[in-house]
């Protein structure tokens, strides 16, 4: 057995109630900081994937309990690992219980096997593509995991997402998802009085994700179309799924929030290439706008762009029969309040609220308990709902949601290697079929 393997007593440990419990963790419930008594029980985690996302996610899973300790790493560059290593190691209240020599360093598309054989929960957070191979074989092995958002870039790996996390679910491990703003306290309060009809009954939502550019790794001669595609994963929908899934499925999340996870029905959405047009950029848009429709009659109106110099804006409004919700801000306000009811309301929550910590506080704390975090529902729908939008754009055409989900669209690459690869080209509304 490898030294660093985790006993057997310990995954029994861990999966203890896990099945009975089951934590009820659609949506999060704060736990608070209790551990059970065998809370000196040192966790060993592993981190998939060492970019930006992933090393915050590691010093926020450290940082979630004393008796965490970092034992392996994985990622496809060998210098984007290192550089992460030493970054997390200069951050003196964690570097004590990083632990990752150099034969727990594993690099290649394989590397997260090695991680996930042993460790006791996985951080997962490569580019999205490949969420859906890297779950099913942490539920293989019987490993609790954090997933970050989205979970698929395409309807396949959204459907074999489920399936994992249904296994997942009968084996008792728990999956918590990267859509942080479900952990925010504030706006779990906010959707709180949603739900609880303080604006009444829903007619509308609007969401807006309008931001800059990020960042772009440039192209190395000595680089095959594969690493440069994977080094710059964020402009090739194959790897992210374009920006619409990659990062505002946060807003669309919030929508989905709001209706009690109801997938929409319909989406017509239209987007394109004004600003980023030229190759660099790979195969994604700069810019979608999408109307969601629910049933029942309910609209969404979702806007996002990724503009050098434009203004920014990131909201989200719900409004009711009885007033509008803003939920990005945490207010409320009524156009009508009845007898008793404040015309105005805003979150006033005392003491931190780390939304990245808060999911990592929540799932060590339900491991401790014995209880089980489940957040595989959402964020599988919340991805569905952004595949949705952008298969849309691409084809100018309506997609309804049994359209999205049956979508035989797979966007996987001919092969895991380093050889040239075909960049497929820029999707065209009115010529790009829906398949």
């Amino acid at each position: 057995m490898n030294p660093t393997s985790s006993s057997g007593s310990r995954r029994q440990f861990l999966r203890a109630g896990g099945a009975l419990a089951a934590a009820g963790s659609t949506i999060p419930v704060a736990l608070g900081a209790r551990l059970a008594s065998d809370s000196k029980e040192t966790l060993k985690i592993g981190l998939v994937g060492c970019g930006g996302r992933g090393g915050g996610a590691a010093t926020n899973a450290l940082r979630a309990d004393p008796n965490v300790k970092l034992v392996a790493l994985a990622d496809a560059f060998p210098d984007q690992l290192s550089r992460k290593l030493q970054s997390l190691k200069s951050q003196t209240d964690i570097a004590d219980r990083i632990d990752v020599p150099e034969d727990r360093q594993y690099v290649g598309f394989d590397a997260y096997k090695d991680v996930i054989d042993q460790v006791d929960v996985v951080l997962l957070a490569t580019s999205p593509y490949f969420r859906p191979l890297h779950v099913e074989y942490a539920v293989e092995k019987e490993t609790h995991a954090f997933v970050e958002k989205p979970i698929a870039t395409d309807a396949p790996g959204v459907r074999r997402m489920r399936a994992a996390c249904d296994k997942a679910a009968e084996k008792g491990i728990s999956i918590s998802s990267g859509l942080c703003y479900r952990y925010q306290h504030a706006k779990q309060a906010t959707l709180q009085r949603v739900h609880d009809g303080m604006i009444g009954e829903i007619k509308s939502m609007e969401c807006t994700y309008n931001t800059g550019g990020l960042w772009h790794r440039g192209r190395k001669p000595e680089w095959s179309e594969m690493e440069y595609q994977m080094r710059n994963w964020l402009y090739f929908t194959w790897l992210s799924g374009d920006h619409i899934a990659e990062q505002h499925i946060h807003s669309l999340d919030k929508l989905a929030w709001a209706m009690n996870d109801e997938p929409p029905v319909k989406a017509t959405a239209s987007g394109g290439r004004i600003v980023r047009s030229d190759e660099q950029w790979g195969n994604i848009y700069d810019h979608f706008n999408t109307v969601f429709e629910w049933k029942g009659g309910v609209k969404g109106f979702s806007s996002c762009r990724q503009w050098v110099g434009a203004d920014g804006n990131v909201s989200d409004f719900v409004v009711g029969t009885k007033g509008t919700a803003a939920l990005q801000s945490h207010r409320i306000q009524l156009t009508d309040p009845g007898p008793g009811e404040e015309e105005k309301w805003r979150y006033r929550g005392e003491g931190p609220d780390d939304m990245y910590q808060n999911e990592h506080d929540v799932l060590f704390a339900a491991l401790r308990a014995g209880d089980r975090i489940d957040n595989s529902d959402y964020m599988c729908k919340s991805t569905m709902m952004a595949i949705m939008a952008r298969m849309s754009a691409y084809t100018g055409k309506s997609i309804t949601w049994d359209m999205a989900w049956n979508s035989k669209e797979d966007l996987s690459p001919p092969a895991y290697d380093w050889t040239d690869m075909e960049m497929r080209p820029v999707a065209q509304p009115g010529v790009t079929p829906f398949s």
